[in-house]
């Protein structure tokens, strides 16, 4: 008996190759580009753990020989934030997210647990909250960034999950709460659900239309979604950095029935009445009521950052982020000095596809700031948001500085939704992550 070969569908065809490219690309596999072994006695601080740290410890414990390499970070727990929004979501359990920090750790970094509160960049030194200073020879901030929850009036993170109030940016327990608080507000069978941007750059800028989105398929599944208003607002006109996906966007929020509301910043809460206050462009303000409030916080470098010399001195993010050349990512006014992830000062570039764009140039960059010769990589501002569109379906969205769309994978049209990359979202992204933090992608 001769059996039929399966034959598999044109969508499982595109999913698997993918699965290929993917491989051949590098996004889950290595490029085996690392230096052969350079030579040096330097002592390398790389302040935070999170994926732009420990990628560069992996890198940099491959191409240096000899090399001292300190990571400093207090946090045990490895935490995939992009799935966050998958947690909030109701579509992964919060326990997936999770992995010891010492799983990536190499062996011949020394891993001071402890964090940085202090920078003394004149004297190459770090102050640690253990009480230490640590000098360093060359220095790699990769802090991440600060969620400036104080900034709103009245909120308090440990108001997610009560009173309405949910924010996917907290943490992992807070990303759980707001799920549980999506669905409260479901089973109530009707409401008004508000969601918001920050009036600063954001990490995964497009985290708070994903929550819209998800939450919209949640109450379309409802078959009553007449019942529920949904609103957005936004500080400017402006709800994504790339043009075609904001207008997308917009005339997706329109045809899903979602009131945007152009030039509000949140400013203060009133969790007891469930009342959101905006601030308009023109100084008026606008009180809104909620039965559901999905929080973006302000964010900027951490404080630590902001209150020394490494801080921008001048232009758009002065005071605010790590000043460094956008395209070597070296520090402008201390060469010894990198930066990598959100804690930059750029236009854009804080996902988590940003820092694997990133790692490669800042480690040819530091091998040859170390050697005295010319920087020889440039980040184009390589940044990828898998644009969740509702649940099930998704767009993949990679651009860099000019805006421009930089495809990876010719078969996936970046204006096209699909349940592709929906499932390169769910299923394939968080391997390819943790091959970043193991300097294998």
């Amino acid at each position: 008996m001769i059996s039929t070969p399966t034959v598999a569908s044109p969508g499982r065809r595109r999913l698997l190759k993918f699965a290929a490219l993917a491989g051949a690309s590098g996004l889950l596999t290595s490029h085996g580009l690392y230096a052969s072994g350079l030579k040096t006695s330097a002592h390398i601080v790389i302040i935070g753990a999170g994926a732009g740290g420990m990628a560069m410890a992996n890198r940099l414990s491959r191409s240096l020989d000899g090399a001292r390499i300190s990571l400093v970070d207090e946090r045990e727990i490895h935490h995939y934030q992009p799935g966050w929004t998958l947690v909030a979501s109701g579509v992964w359990q919060p326990q997936g997210t999770t992995r010891p920090n010492a799983r990536f750790v190499p062996a011949d970094v020394n891993w001071i647990k402890a964090s940085a509160h202090d920078f003394d960049p004149d004297n190459r030194q770090v102050m640690l909250s253990n009480g230490d200073n640590l000098s360093y020879d060359y220095l790699i901030v990769a802090t991440g960034l600060q969620l400036n929850y104080d900034l709103i009036e009245g909120m308090d993170t440990r108001l997610i999950g009560k009173h309405g109030i949910g924010s996917v940016y907290a943490s992992l327990e807070a990303a759980t709460a707001t799920n549980q608080l999506i669905l409260q507000w479901i089973a109530k069978g009707s409401g008004r659900g508000l969601f918001t941007m920050a009036p600063t750059a954001m990490k995964c800028a497009g985290a708070p239309l994903k929550m819209t989105f998800t939450t919209l398929s949640r109450l379309e599944s409802t078959g009553q979604r007449e019942n529920y208003a949904v609103d957005f607002f936004c500080p400017g006109d402006r709800v994504f950095s790339q043009p075609w996906v904001n207008d997308f966007v917009i005339q997706r929020f329109a045809d899903q029935g979602v009131q945007q509301h152009n030039f509000h910043t949140l400013t203060a809460i009133e969790p007891e009445r469930r009342v959101a206050h905006f601030r308009l462009t023109d100084g008026s303000t606008s009180e809104q009521s909620f039965d559901f409030l999905h929080v973006v916080p302000p964010m900027s470098a951490p404080d630590a950052i902001r209150q020394c010399g490494l801080a921008a001195q001048e232009g758009p993010f002065i005071g605010q982020w790590l000043d460094v050349d956008i395209h070597t990512l070296q520090h402008r006014r201390y060469p010894e000095v990198f930066g990598i992830g959100d804690v930059i000062g750029a236009p854009i570039n804080k996902t988590a596809a940003s820092v694997k764009a990133q790692a490669p140039v800042v480690e040819a960059n530091l091998l040859a700031q170390m050697q005295g010769l010319p920087l020889p990589l440039q980040h184009n501002g390589y940044t990828s948001c898998p644009m969740i569109t509702g649940i099930g379906k998704a767009m993949l969205v990679e651009f860099g500085y000019d805006m421009n769309f930089l495809p990876s994978f010719p078969f996936i049209d970046p204006t096209e939704e699909s349940w592709v990359t929906w499932t390169m979202k769910d299923k394939m992204l968080q391997p390819a992550y943790y091959a970043v933090l193991e300097g294998r992608a």
